[in-house]
């Protein structure tokens, strides 16, 4: 039995335009999902970003005899770019590291997903200024779409 069909209704709740309403940002990517994560590590590592962990979603599932396209999980982040955020307000602490979502859909389409950084802000009441520590989400998702 596989379970693609709600695998795939699942994605399809982050495809792109859904930002308004949930706060999710997708971008397309141009390769797969193993090699979008290996370059996400190595722009991360070259900026000396920690990260600190990669879940593998479809490899797990494999383990169980379950069946999903190629999703994995990226965590990372800077304690000096999100302590000052944590000491502002405690509860930003659950969004926090920062994570990409890097998943293909049913049409074998490979996507980068995240939390929008302004979303998270204003979920939290994150003085505006703070911004600047998070929003490197954005600019790596742009960068490894392309």
């Amino acid at each position: 039995m596989t379970h693609w069909p709600l695998a795939a209704l699942l994605m399809g709740a982050v495809l792109p335009g859904s930002a308004e309403d949930n706060g999710i940002v997708s971008k397309p990517s141009n390769h797969s999902v193993d090699q979008t994560v290996e370059n996400l590590k190595n722009i991360l590592q070259s900026k000396g970003i920690t990260i600190f962990a990669v879940i593998d979603h479809s490899g797990e599932a494999e383990k169980v005899g379950m069946k999903m396209p190629p999703t994995k999980l990226l965590i990372f982040g800077s304690p000096k770019a999100g302590t000052p955020l944590m000491l502002a307000a405690p509860s930003i602490a659950i969004d926090l590291p920062l994570k990409i979502l890097v998943w293909e859909d049913g049409q074998g389409k490979v996507w980068l997903s995240y939390n929008s950084p302004e979303h998270i802000m204003k979920r939290h009441g994150v003085p505006q200024d703070l911004l600047k520590n998070i929003v490197v989400v954005g600019t790596l998702a742009e960068k490894d779409g392309e």
